[in-house]
């Protein structure tokens, strides 16, 4: 199971001047069974409900995050639990490597979204989780993303938690961009 912010201290002061600063918080979680944990945390100066209405438009995460190249809801199973199966292209360790998943999503209206792998077709992770958690802060928003994952192809896990470390920082500098363009 996915850790999540829940489970994380209360942020000290500084972080919070750091995140209103427009900073990216990264943390590394060392305590998972995947071979990377990697949790970043961003300031987005709009409401929670704006944020959420934004996120939950799965065919736009193509827009949000730039490697991936394809999100499609295949599937509602319920009014809070979707499938959706999602493309993306990486290059990592000089390699170009082409992901294609199948996702159970599962949503707490503009508190967290969690999604776990249904399928990889066995080339992509033999894990991957993730969870998307909103927060109140002050009047704006402050967005947790922790992605956990264990690709088929043996890597070491120190490398992937470097590269998910690099990444996701980028990612959701870029996810703010593009949430605050509407």
């Amino acid at each position: 199971m996915i850790a999540t912010t829940a489970a994380v201290a209360q942020r000290a002061p500084k972080s919070q001047t750091a995140l209103l600063n427009g900073e990216v918080i990264t943390q590394i979680d060392h305590n998972t069974p995947a071979a990377a944990a990697v949790t970043a945390t961003i300031h987005i100066p709009l409401t929670r409900d704006e944020v959420w209405q934004q996120l939950t438009n799965y065919s736009r995460w193509t827009a949000f995050f730039p490697d991936i190249t394809r999100s499609d809801v295949t599937a509602e199973l319920s009014p809070r639990s979707k499938r959706i199966s999602q493309a993306a292209c990486k290059t990592f360790l000089m390699l170009n490597i082409a992901v294609e998943i199948q996702l159970q999503v599962d949503e707490i209206p503009q508190e967290s979204i969690r999604f776990s792998m249904v399928d990889s077709g066995g080339i992509s992770f033999r894990d991957f989780a993730a969870v998307l958690e909103l927060k109140d802060l002050g009047n704006s928003t402050e967005l947790s993303y922790t992605v956990q994952a264990t690709p088929s192809i043996p890597v070491p896990g120190m490398f992937i938690e470097q590269a998910m470390k690099f990444d996701l920082p980028c990612n959701m500098r870029h996810l703010r961009k593009v949430l605050l363009q509407g």
